[in-house]
């Protein structure tokens, strides 16, 4: 191991760490502790880095197929939510209830993302608590990554390692995208904020249901995104989300909590971070670095959901990993991003048009949470966000959705009736 200017890092009692490990994960978030895992369970020697003291501002919202796919145990719910409230710019209320065919969980990432790390450590990843400060590729194609431990002397010398492959999935500022990526290589996102409160109690406040998550469209919360109520059992997380600049995303989430009947309820933690809207043309340097989660992109638009799909981009950049070293073609790293986009690609460009023609003003808002009103247009988003895949099997109901839709968008009347009545 390289330690020329650097401490090494140092071993748990009675164990040694690699002088190279096969690949290096940067950022424990739930798409690199996935990616770590999987790339031990297949055999690989797997350094894990995160500073763990960090909580992402998140709504928390997976489906319940996210539990299965990832053998997430019910425990680590704090929530289970049957129904979402879609409140318009009038005050306009629809609830869409999932029924019998799924749930929505709600996870608190304070506990979600340090399980999901010890899992991977568990499994046989190394994880050590740090950032990275420096990357450096030789001339052999290795990196030297220098760290910086989150619990020494700030003083204290940065400590050094080797690694074959790199994972970057240390979020939308990624600092493995900042340095081994062009300046230019960021996806778009917006800016989320949100408070973390405590959940009144049953009874306390008359708009509020522990088992329904609230969404806001209404310009003075967010003028391009929108708003939320989400109960995580005894906390409840209220925030926003705009990429308009100027924006004051603490005064409107304050005016969210007010007009929610919140406003008296205790803030037990603030936070806030961008949010990536459209995953990135390229997600590798075509050599030996892989980006996975939102430092890819892959943050649904228009929902802003990105805990399941950042699982899912974990393990498939995992298993890109996997074959890049086994068979030294480094164009076996493509396949994360080909095979991701040809699963949701599609769902994705929807959410991103639809956002883009809904989300534009408080009349199309209204028009949108209208929509929502219609038991077509509430089932084939339940089926399509529980199952993570565009619904095949009720083509009539596209139809008279796509219908439906053009109706509201271009303000013709269906059967005499206004499409927004």
């Amino acid at each position: 191991m390289n330690t020329t200017g650097t401490q090494p890092i140092q071993a748990a009692p009675g164990t040694a760490w690699p002088d190279m490990f096969d690949v290096a994960v940067i950022g424990g978030g739930p798409s690199g502790a996935m990616a770590a895992e999987r790339l031990v369970e297949m055999g690989h020697s797997v350094l894990l880095v995160d500073p763990g003291n960090r909580i992402k501002p998140c709504g928390g919202a997976i489906p319940s197929r996210t539990l299965r796919d990832f053998a997430i145990p019910e425990e680590m719910l704090v929530a289970r939510a049957a129904a979402a409230r879609i409140i318009a710019p009038s005050g306009r209320e629809v609830e869409m209830r999932i029924g019998d065919i799924g749930f929505v969980g709600m996870v608190d990432r304070a506990t979600f993302d340090p399980y999901l790390r010890a899992r991977a450590e568990k499994a046989g990843a190394r994880l050590f608590k740090g950032k990275l400060a420096a990357m450096e590729e030789r001339k052999d194609r290795t990196l030297r990554l220098t760290l910086t431990a989150s619990d020494t002397d700030p003083a204290a010398s940065p400590l050094t390692f080797s690694a074959r492959m790199v994972i970057g999935a240390d979020g939308a500022n990624s600092t493995v995208r900042r340095l081994m990526f062009a300046p230019n290589k960021r996806p778009p996102y917006v800016f989320a904020y949100h408070e973390i409160i405590e959940s009144p109690s049953e009874g306390q406040v008359a708009e509020f249901a522990a088992d329904r998550c609230d969404v806001i469209y209404d310009g003075r919360i967010s003028p391009d995104f929108y708003g939320w109520v989400f109960p995580h059992g005894n906390h409840t997380s209220v925030g926003c989300g705009s990429g308009l600049k100027g924006h004051d995303l603490r005064g409107a989430t304050a005016d969210l909590r007010r007009s929610a009947g919140l406003g008296d309820c205790k803030v037990v933690r603030r936070e806030g971070a961008p949010l990536p809207l459209k995953p990135m043309r390229r997600w590798d340097n075509g050599r030996n670095v892989l980006l996975t989660g939102d430092a890819a992109g892959t943050v649904a638009p228009a929902s802003g959901e990105g805990i399941h799909y950042a699982m899912l981009c974990g393990r498939l950049c995992a298993d890109a990993i996997h074959l890049c070293l086994e068979t030294g073609e480094a164009s076996a790293l493509r396949q994360a991003r080909r095979i991701f986009m040809r699963a949701h690609g599609r769902v994705f460009l929807i959410l991103g048009i639809m956002q883009a023609v809904w989300y534009r003003n408080d009349r199309f808002r209204e028009k949108f949470v209208a929509m929502c009103a219609d038991p077509d247009v509430q089932r084939l988003t339940w089926e399509s966000y529980l199952n993570k895949a565009l619904v095949r099997r009720d083509p009539l109901a596209h139809i008279r959705v796509f219908f439906k839709d053009m109706a509201a968008l271009l303000g013709i009347r269906v059967g005499g009736h206004d499409p927004v009545a």
